[in-house]
């Protein structure tokens, strides 16, 4: 059985983004998504990424 590959937050959050999620909002280093037909999701994002948002 293979490994899962080791993905940042910065990474996964512009993949969901681009999938249709937005950003509703963040707390700290949690990052809360919405997505019209989907589940709210909520992505934990390391500090030094933080700036970017």
């Amino acid at each position: 059985m293979s490994k899962l590959p080791v993905v940042s937050g910065r990474d996964v959050l512009r993949v969901l983004i681009k999938n249709g999620f937005y950003i509703r909002d963040q707390k700290g280093s949690h990052v809360h998504l919405r997505h019209p037909a989907r589940n709210p999701l909520t992505i934990p994002i390391r500090e030094e990424f933080l700036r970017l948002l």
